[in-house]
Protein backbone atom coordinates (compact mmCIF):
# COMPACT_ATOMS: atom_id res chain seq x y z
CA UNK A 1 0.00 0.00 0.00
CA UNK A 2 1.60 3.45 -1.14
CA UNK A 3 0.26 6.61 0.10
CA UNK A 4 1.62 9.81 -1.63
CA UNK A 5 1.82 12.79 0.50
CA UNK A 6 1.68 16.05 -0.38
CA UNK A 7 3.51 18.87 1.04
CA UNK A 8 1.49 21.86 2.60
CA UNK A 9 2.60 25.53 1.23
CA UNK A 10 4.12 27.25 4.18
CA UNK A 11 6.44 29.83 4.99
CA UNK A 12 7.78 27.94 7.65
CA UNK A 13 11.61 27.37 7.88
CA UNK A 14 12.90 24.26 8.80
CA UNK A 15 15.07 25.08 12.24
CA UNK A 16 17.90 22.76 13.86
CA UNK A 17 17.70 21.80 17.59
CA UNK A 18 20.40 19.73 19.51
CA UNK A 19 19.05 17.78 21.90
CA UNK A 20 21.27 16.27 24.83
CA UNK A 21 19.61 13.69 27.14
CA UNK A 22 20.75 10.93 28.62
CA UNK A 23 17.64 8.46 29.02
CA UNK A 24 17.18 6.57 25.87
CA UNK A 25 13.07 6.53 26.32
CA UNK A 26 12.77 10.06 26.52
CA UNK A 27 16.02 11.08 24.04
CA UNK A 28 13.86 9.02 21.14
CA UNK A 29 10.74 10.04 21.89
CA UNK A 30 11.42 13.67 22.16
CA UNK A 31 14.05 13.69 19.31
CA UNK A 32 10.87 11.74 17.05
CA UNK A 33 8.25 14.42 18.23
CA UNK A 34 10.66 17.34 17.46
CA UNK A 35 10.90 15.48 13.92
CA UNK A 36 7.44 15.59 13.62
CA UNK A 37 6.73 18.91 14.90
CA UNK A 38 8.93 20.16 11.67
CA UNK A 39 12.68 20.34 13.51
CA UNK A 40 15.70 18.83 12.45
CA UNK A 41 17.27 17.32 15.81
CA UNK A 42 20.44 15.77 16.06
CA UNK A 43 20.08 13.45 19.55
CA UNK A 44 22.63 13.21 22.03
CA UNK A 45 23.46 11.00 24.75
CA UNK A 46 26.09 13.16 26.79
CA UNK A 47 27.94 15.92 26.46
CA UNK A 48 31.36 14.17 25.04
CA UNK A 49 31.13 15.08 21.13
CA UNK A 50 28.77 18.72 21.59
CA UNK A 51 31.79 20.53 20.26
CA UNK A 52 31.94 18.61 17.28
CA UNK A 53 27.49 18.23 16.96
CA UNK A 54 27.54 22.08 17.09
CA UNK A 55 30.14 22.70 14.75
CA UNK A 56 29.11 19.94 11.83
CA UNK A 57 25.19 20.26 12.68
CA UNK A 58 24.65 24.29 13.57
CA UNK A 59 21.86 24.09 15.67
CA UNK A 60 19.30 26.61 15.36
CA UNK A 61 18.50 25.60 19.46
CA UNK A 62 19.53 23.31 22.02
CA UNK A 63 18.05 21.34 24.48
CA UNK A 64 20.27 20.14 27.66
CA UNK A 65 19.54 17.81 30.32
CA UNK A 66 20.63 19.68 32.97
CA UNK A 67 21.42 16.08 34.96
CA UNK A 68 23.25 13.73 32.99
CA UNK A 69 23.87 10.60 34.21
CA UNK A 70 27.69 9.25 34.36
CA UNK A 71 29.07 11.94 32.55
CA UNK A 72 29.16 16.07 32.67
CA UNK A 73 26.00 17.57 33.85
CA UNK A 74 24.14 19.99 31.42
CA UNK A 75 25.79 23.24 32.98
CA UNK A 76 29.46 22.31 31.95
CA UNK A 77 27.49 20.92 28.51
CA UNK A 78 26.13 24.46 28.18
CA UNK A 79 29.25 26.28 28.83
CA UNK A 80 30.97 24.30 26.41
CA UNK A 81 28.66 24.80 23.74
CA UNK A 82 28.39 28.82 24.30
CA UNK A 83 32.24 28.71 23.91
CA UNK A 84 32.09 27.57 20.76
CA UNK A 85 28.72 29.37 18.97
CA UNK A 86 25.97 31.83 20.49
CA UNK A 87 22.51 29.99 20.25
CA UNK A 88 19.89 29.97 22.56
CA UNK A 89 19.04 26.89 24.89
CA UNK A 90 16.51 25.27 27.31
CA UNK A 91 17.05 23.20 29.93
CA UNK A 92 14.85 19.85 30.69
CA UNK A 93 15.05 18.94 34.36
CA UNK A 94 13.31 16.60 36.73
CA UNK A 95 14.57 18.87 39.68
CA UNK A 96 12.77 21.84 40.85
CA UNK A 97 15.18 23.36 43.38
CA UNK A 98 16.02 27.33 43.30
CA UNK A 99 19.76 26.49 43.18
CA UNK A 100 19.12 24.19 40.23
CA UNK A 101 16.78 26.63 38.01
CA UNK A 102 19.33 29.77 39.25
CA UNK A 103 22.23 28.04 38.08
CA UNK A 104 20.81 27.31 34.41
CA UNK A 105 19.96 31.37 34.58
CA UNK A 106 23.10 32.32 35.15
CA UNK A 107 24.93 29.77 32.77
CA UNK A 108 22.78 31.83 30.13
CA UNK A 109 20.28 29.44 29.71
CA UNK A 110 17.21 30.60 28.38
CA UNK A 111 13.96 28.98 29.41
CA UNK A 112 13.25 25.78 31.53
CA UNK A 113 11.08 22.77 31.60
CA UNK A 114 10.34 20.35 34.03
CA UNK A 115 9.11 16.68 33.64
CA UNK A 116 7.53 15.39 33.11
CA UNK A 117 5.92 17.84 30.63
CA UNK A 118 3.86 18.24 27.13
CA UNK A 119 5.02 18.36 24.56
CA UNK A 120 2.68 21.30 23.57
CA UNK A 121 4.52 23.22 26.31
CA UNK A 122 8.36 22.89 25.45
CA UNK A 123 7.33 23.58 21.56
CA UNK A 124 5.62 26.78 22.90
CA UNK A 125 8.63 27.28 25.13
CA UNK A 126 10.82 26.63 22.13
CA UNK A 127 9.10 29.44 19.96
CA UNK A 128 9.22 31.74 22.09
CA UNK A 129 13.43 31.77 22.85
CA UNK A 130 13.45 31.01 18.62
CA UNK A 131 11.61 34.91 18.33
CA UNK A 132 13.30 36.61 20.97
CA UNK A 133 16.72 35.55 19.01
CA UNK A 134 14.85 36.35 15.93
CA UNK A 135 15.63 32.96 14.29
CA UNK A 136 11.61 31.99 13.94
CA UNK A 137 9.22 33.68 11.65
CA UNK A 138 5.75 33.95 11.07
CA UNK A 139 4.55 29.95 9.68
CA UNK A 140 1.65 29.29 7.97
CA UNK A 141 0.32 25.87 6.88
CA UNK A 142 -2.02 25.82 3.76
CA UNK A 143 -3.34 22.65 2.94
CA UNK A 144 -6.40 22.77 0.35
CA UNK A 145 -8.60 25.47 1.85
CA UNK A 146 -7.76 25.14 4.76
CA UNK A 147 -4.78 27.41 6.46
CA UNK A 148 -2.83 26.81 10.13
CA UNK A 149 -1.17 30.14 11.11
CA UNK A 150 1.43 28.69 13.77
CA UNK A 151 2.34 32.04 15.48
CA UNK A 152 -1.06 33.55 15.79
CA UNK A 153 -2.35 29.95 17.04
CA UNK A 154 -5.68 30.85 14.47
CA UNK A 155 -7.10 28.25 11.87
CA UNK A 156 -9.18 29.53 9.01
CA UNK A 157 -10.92 27.41 6.41
CA UNK A 158 -12.90 28.92 3.15
CA UNK A 159 -12.56 32.50 5.00
CA UNK A 160 -13.88 31.85 8.16
CA UNK A 161 -12.18 31.56 11.23
CA UNK A 162 -12.63 28.15 13.19
CA UNK A 163 -12.95 28.55 17.05
CA UNK A 164 -10.78 25.71 18.29
CA UNK A 165 -9.35 25.09 21.86
CA UNK A 166 -5.83 25.16 22.13
CA UNK A 167 -5.62 21.03 21.96
CA UNK A 168 -7.62 20.63 18.79
CA UNK A 169 -5.73 23.33 17.05
CA UNK A 170 -2.13 21.41 18.88
CA UNK A 171 -3.79 18.49 17.11
CA UNK A 172 -4.63 19.86 13.90
CA UNK A 173 -1.49 21.57 13.41
CA UNK A 174 0.13 18.03 13.99
CA UNK A 175 -1.78 16.82 11.11
CA UNK A 176 -0.57 19.75 9.02
CA UNK A 177 2.32 19.29 9.21
CA UNK A 178 1.90 15.84 7.27
CA UNK A 179 -0.85 16.02 4.93
CA UNK A 180 -1.53 12.78 3.09
CA UNK A 181 0.49 10.73 5.59
CA UNK A 182 -1.52 8.38 8.30
CA UNK A 183 -0.25 9.18 12.21
CA UNK A 184 -1.06 7.18 14.29
CA UNK A 185 -2.82 7.67 18.16
CA UNK A 186 0.32 6.81 19.86
CA UNK A 187 2.21 9.47 17.50
CA UNK A 188 -0.59 12.11 18.15
CA UNK A 189 -0.93 11.49 21.78
CA UNK A 190 3.34 11.84 22.25
CA UNK A 191 3.39 14.76 20.12
CA UNK A 192 0.00 16.80 21.46
CA UNK A 193 -0.10 15.44 24.64
CA UNK A 194 3.43 14.33 25.60
CA UNK A 195 5.35 11.23 26.60
CA UNK A 196 3.22 11.15 30.15
CA UNK A 197 -0.17 10.41 28.71
CA UNK A 198 -1.16 6.91 28.16
CA UNK A 199 -4.88 7.20 26.90
CA UNK A 200 -5.56 7.15 22.94
CA UNK A 201 -9.27 7.87 23.73
CA UNK A 202 -7.94 11.12 23.94
CA UNK A 203 -7.15 11.47 20.52
CA UNK A 204 -10.36 10.11 19.50
CA UNK A 205 -12.79 12.81 21.56
CA UNK A 206 -10.28 15.19 20.40
CA UNK A 207 -10.75 14.06 16.53
CA UNK A 208 -14.16 13.89 16.79
CA UNK A 209 -14.81 17.60 18.21
CA UNK A 210 -12.20 18.83 15.27
CA UNK A 211 -13.53 17.22 12.26
CA UNK A 212 -17.08 19.02 13.66
CA UNK A 213 -15.35 22.25 13.58
CA UNK A 214 -13.95 21.93 10.30
CA UNK A 215 -16.66 20.38 8.58
CA UNK A 216 -18.69 23.55 9.30
CA UNK A 217 -17.20 25.32 6.65
CA UNK A 218 -16.69 22.49 4.09
CA UNK A 219 -16.29 18.52 3.88
CA UNK A 220 -14.11 16.30 5.25
CA UNK A 221 -10.56 16.72 5.85
CA UNK A 222 -9.51 14.58 8.87
CA UNK A 223 -9.88 10.62 7.83
CA UNK A 224 -9.52 7.71 9.48
CA UNK A 225 -6.94 4.93 8.22
CA UNK A 226 -8.80 1.73 9.92
CA UNK A 227 -6.49 -0.21 12.21
CA UNK A 228 -3.78 2.74 11.63
CA UNK A 229 -4.79 6.19 12.39
CA UNK A 230 -5.74 9.67 11.11
CA UNK A 231 -4.31 11.35 7.91
CA UNK A 232 -5.30 15.00 6.60
CA UNK A 233 -6.01 15.24 3.27
CA UNK A 234 -7.89 18.10 1.42
CA UNK A 235 -10.05 15.34 -1.00
CA UNK A 236 -12.15 12.81 0.06
CA UNK A 237 -11.07 10.42 -2.54
CA UNK A 238 -9.43 6.80 -0.97
CA UNK A 239 -7.01 6.22 -3.78
CA UNK A 240 -4.81 3.55 -1.94
CA UNK A 241 -5.94 3.61 1.39
CA UNK A 242 -9.28 1.39 3.34
CA UNK A 243 -11.21 4.70 4.85
CA UNK A 244 -13.12 3.48 7.74
CA UNK A 245 -15.19 7.29 8.52
CA UNK A 246 -16.46 7.38 12.04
Amino acid sequence: MTVTATAPTTTETRLRVLLVEDDPLVREVLASALSGAGYDVRAEADGSGVERAVANFLPDIALLDLHLGGGVNGITVARRIRATRELPFLFITGATTIEDVLSGFEVGGDDYVIKPFAMAELLVRMKAVLRRWGRVGRSVLTVGDLAVDLEAHRAVRNGEVVELTHREFSLLATLARHPGVVLSKVQLLTQVWGFEHYDLNLVEVHISALRRKLEEQGPRLIHTVRGVGYVLRPDAARRDVDLLEV
